[in-house]
């Protein structure tokens, strides 16, 4: 293997390793500012109990989280050095000011929030809460405003080979992110909510001894939960709508159409001939597809050819169709888990109506086992969205092939590769251990009126 290849799967595997962890942090740091927040309110102990038991899991989470985001910058700068000198101009000043800032603000609040509970008020501790959910999604704003830069490009201008920031404003308002990152955020809460909602299913049907804060927490979980699916729906169906005009390719890719049509089908499943460029087999809803990207039933949306022509007359010979069969399962394997967690986000809800415990066995385990849905889900956007834009890194301007360090040989890449992936699911398994260890436990039985605020 080559060097570029190594390379790829290095960043995808560090890539999807640091993302598995991302969301959660984002989702559940604001449903625990809002369990604080409701203890203000009310002086009920019990989201005080809430508060710390959620919190102890979101502190494991977010560790990882850093562990495995610290490795990525040093990509930029070894691996991808030909990027790095190509978009650094661009690329730097959001991740600068991410880590200067928003993770600063992060890091530094929820210090204070883990040794600050009998040291400030609670009015003040929720505040410290709530700066570190705030410091968590702006950090992710940082992160995204670089990364739609890659799928969209603006305010930059071409100079000495290098693409050069000419707007930072522009920058920042970049249409795409306008759309990913919200796209990112409700994900985060629908993650947030099943994770919660699965603890407490497992709690609940078990019987556990806090049962009261179980209850509670399931409930919240599932209204959160479903609060972000529908959210997701929403914001996906205007990022398809933006990808059609932005990005053809990777919505041909996404429903392997191969040819133009309009109205186009939506592709319910579809075997694929690639190297014929053309479907084998299909099962298809008639003007679906244009519906989805016009709001009409018709509308033409370009295929795979089509748009392949039009690149090779825009940016010269070459092969820019991204892998097809990938792109379209992700898409998918996204849809599916989505959809699932909206039925059975939908009949917990019925389930816990009127401060009811759901007593059905089949929805407790089937929501325990549901926490893994979000997570898969994440993960397979996330590669399709990367994956789709190929063989771009940075859409019309730089291909992957040329982002490459040029210095950098095979046998190193290996061996980091290597590395890195042993020790990734070496922390991966000690986090689900811990997650699923202290996950477990009874607050009721692990100090008196909850969780011990030292162990949270």
């Amino acid at each position: 293997m080559d060097a570029l290849l190594l390379a790829r799967l290095q960043f995808a595997i560090v890539t999807v390793y640091h993302f598995f962890f991302v969301p959660l942090t984002l989702g559940l740091s604001v449903l625990i500012a809002l369990m604080e927040t409701k203890y203000v309110r009310t002086g009920d102990e019990k989201y005080k109990a809430m508060t710390k038991f959620w919190g102890k899991l979101f502190l494991i989470n977010f560790a990882m989280g850093v562990a495995t985001g610290i490795v990525q910058e040093f990509q930029f700068g070894m691996n991808w050095s030909q990027y790095s000198r190509f978009m650094g101009d661009i690329f730097g000043a959001p991740l600068a000011i991410e880590a200067l800032l928003a993770f600063y603000l992060e890091s530094t609040f929820l210090g204070v929030w883990i040794f600050g509970w009998d040291k400030l008020s609670p009015k003040a501790h929720a505040a410290v809460m709530w700066a570190v959910a705030i410091g968590s999604n702006l950090s992710a704003v940082w992160i995204l405003i670089a990364n739609s830069f890659m799928q969209q490009p603006v305010g930059y201008v071409l100079r000495n080979g290098r693409a050069e920031m000419k707007s930072f404003l522009e920058l920042a308002t970049n249409p795409h992110v306008l759309l990913q990152w919200p796209h990112v955020f409700t994900s985060a809460v629908a993650t947030a909510g099943f994770f919660v909602a699965g603890i407490s299913a497992w709690h609940l049907a078990r019987k556990s001894r806090s049962a009261e804060l179980f209850r509670t927490s399931f409930r919240w979980g599932v209204v959160y939960g479903l609060i972000g699916i529908v959210a997701v729906m929403a914001v996906g169906h205007a990022q398809a709508q933006h990808m059609v005009k932005v990005q053809p390719m990777k919505m041909a890719a996404a429903e392997a159409l191969w040819d133009s049509a309009d109205p186009a089908p939506l592709s319910l499943f579809t075997i694929n001939d690639t190297a014929n460029h053309k479907e084998k087999f299909a099962i298809k809803i008639p003007g679906l597809l244009s519906f989805l990207a016009y709001n009409s039933f018709s509308g033409e949306v370009k295929g795979i050819n089509d748009i392949q022509r039009e690149y090779e007359a825009a940016y010269g010979p070459g092969d820019y169709i991204p892998p097809v069969t990938l792109s379209y399962w992700t898409f998918r394997i996204m849809v599916g888990a989505g959809t699932l967690m909206f039925l059975l986000a939908l009949w917990s809800l019925f389930a816990s109506g009127g401060g009811k415990t759901p007593s059905s066995p089949l929805l407790l385990k089937a929501m325990t086992w549901a926490i893994a849905l979000p997570f898969i889900a994440n993960s397979t956007g996330w590669i399709f969205t990367e994956i789709a834009r190929q063989p771009w890194i940075v859409f019309g301007l730089q291909k992957v092939a040329d982002g490459v360090s040029n210095t950098v040989p095979a046998g190193n890449v290996a061996f980091s590769l290597v590395a890195f992936t042993l020790l990734y699911a070496v922390l991966m398994v000690f986090d689900v251990k811990l997650l699923t260890r202290y996950g477990k436990q009874d607050p009721a039985e692990t100090a008196p009126g909850g969780t011990a605020p030292e162990a949270a």
